[in-house]
């Protein structure tokens, strides 16, 4: 039985996949999580809503994926040999034009992780733990090379200053986060919060 759900599950491509996972993010950016229906996506990709939910599910997985596949980069593929260089070319990963439109989604999806929690677990498990896990090696790394205390108390912030710098960009300044404002976020509040000269 597991083989034949494997059977079915594999029936769509890598590429059809990506369009798919396109089209996703295009209709949360569009409308929200809320609105967004497998109907919609099905009449978007015209796909079946019969295969979308034979290969996700539902609609939090099928979007927290979506999500997973618009991520820049492999942050797991940065190690410059410092905490300031790993973080400046985790910054690098996206340009503006991208760094507007994660905004937008996070915006799109936000509430909604509040209020779902079949969104909220997998987001939790195929987005926020891989990313924790990401940091706490960058961390270690700049643990292990002496650059960080062991014992420094904001180790265990940093995810949150970074999505607090990137959230709030929007929310005070009423613009979208931007390479340089994060990368100078990264020099002038993250880096001495850890310890780390920013020059």
């Amino acid at each position: 039985m597991a083989e034949v759900a494997t059977q079915r599950r594999s029936r769509i491509t890598p590429e059809r996949a990506a369009e798919l996972y396109e089209a996703v993010l295009d209709l949360l950016r569009e409308v929200g999580y809320d609105a967004l229906t497998m109907d919609a996506v099905a009449a978007r990709t015209r796909s079946s809503k019969a295969t979308l939910y034979r290969q996700w599910g539902g609609k939090a997985e099928l979007v927290v994926k979506a999500l997973r596949h618009g991520k820049p980069g492999n942050f797991d593929e940065i190690d410059t040999g410092s905490l300031r260089g790993d973080l400046h070319a985790l910054v690098a990963l996206e340009d503006d034009c991208q760094m507007e439109q994660n905004s937008a989604l996070m915006r799109g999806i936000a509430m909604a992780i509040h209020q779902n929690p079949d969104l909220r677990q997998a987001f939790q498990e195929q987005l926020i733990e891989p990313e924790m896990a990401e940091f706490r090696r960058v961390l270690q790394r700049a643990v292990d090379r002496g650059e960080v205390r062991p014992d420094c108390p904001a180790l265990d912030f940093l995810l949150h200053m970074l999505i607090g710098g990137f959230v709030t960009r929007a929310l005070l300044d009423d613009q979208p986060p931007t390479r340089a404002f994060l990368t100078s976020y990264m020099d002038a509040v993250v880096l001495p919060a850890l310890g780390v000269d920013a020059h």
